[in-house]
C-alpha cells in the first residue's frame, strides 16, 4: 500500500511528540523493538490494559521505523465526530463495528500483505492487568495472511493518569512466533484457536519475565 509522504511525515512527527511525553516527561521504557522487521506484513499482537496503548505503541514502533505507518482497528464510536474521524484516520486508525465486521476484516488482511498492524487479541480492555483469552478471529487472520507476528506485552500503562509526570510503564516486543506446524492443519475454528493460544502464551511469557503476569 502506498501512503503519501505528507501523511507518513505527520505520523512520524506526531509519534515523536507523544514519545517526548511518554519517555521524557514520564518513563515509558521500550524493550525488544529490534525484533520488529523493517518491511513486510507485521502483526503487533499485544495485551490490552489501557486506552493509551493506541497512542504509545505507535511511538514504540515508529521511533525505530521512521516514516512508516502502524495501522490499527478502533471502535466505530471514535469516528462519529468529523474532527475525531479526521484525526484518528490520519494516524492510521480505521473503524470496526461491534460483532463480526467483514469490511474491517478485509482491510486488516489487505494491510498485512506489506504493512504493520497492531491488534489486541483479547478484544476487550482489562484495566486490572489480567491477561484474558485470545479471540480466535485473530488466529484466523494469522492463518489467512501469514504475517510476521510479534507478541507484545504492556506493563503499567493501566495506572497512568493524563497529564502526569514520572509515571512508569514498559512495552516489551518478543521474538517472531513460528506457526508453521499450525499452517499445515485444516482451516477451521480449532486451528485458529490453537494459533491465538500460542500468541497469548507468548504474551504471558513476556509478562512473567517482567514480573507482571496476572492470570484470569
Amino acid at each position: 500500500m502506498k501512503v503519501s509522504f505528507l501523511r507518513r511525515f505527520w505520523v512520524t512527527f506526531s509519534c515523536h511528540v507523544v514519545g517526548f511525553y511518554a519517555s521524557t516527561v514520564n518513563n515509558f521504557r521500550i524493550k525488544g523493538d529490534e525484533n520488529i522487521p523493517s518491511s513486510g506484513g507485521v502483526l503487533i499482537a499485544s495485551n490490552h490494559i489501557s486506552a493509551y496503548e493506541t497512542i504509545f505503541l505507535p511511538w514504540a514502533v515508529i521511533r525505530r521505523h521512521v516514516m512508516q505507518m502502524l495501522w490499527a482497528p478502533a471502535k466505530e464510536e471514535l469516528f462519529a465526530k468529523p474532527f475525531q474521524r479526521l484525526l484518528y484516520s490520519s494516524w492510521g486508525a480505521f473503524p470496526v463495528k461491534r460483532g463480526r465486521d467483514v469490511r474491517a476484516g478485509k482491510t486488516i488482511n489487505d494491510l498485512l500483505k506489506d504493512q504493520k498492524v497492531m491488534l489486541f487479541p483479547e478484544g476487550t480492555r482489562h484495566k486490572d492487568g489480567v491477561l484474558g483469552k485470545g479471540n480466535r478471529g485473530v488466529g484466523k487472520i494469522i492463518y489467512d495472511t501469514r504475517p510476521v507476528v510479534i507478541p507484545t506485552a504492556l506493563v503499567g500503562l493501566n495506572r497512568w493518569k493524563f497529564p502526569g509526570v514520572g509515571q512508569q510503564a514498559t512495552v516489551v516486543f518478543g521474538s517472531q512466533l513460528d506457526f508453521s506446524d499450525f499452517f499445515l492443519l485444516e482451516d477451521c475454528k480449532e486451528t485458529h484457536q490453537l494459533i491465538v493460544d500460542r500468541v497469548m502464551s507468548a504474551i504471558a511469557d513476556l509478562l512473567k519475565r517482567e514480573g507482571a503476569y496476572i492470570e484470569s
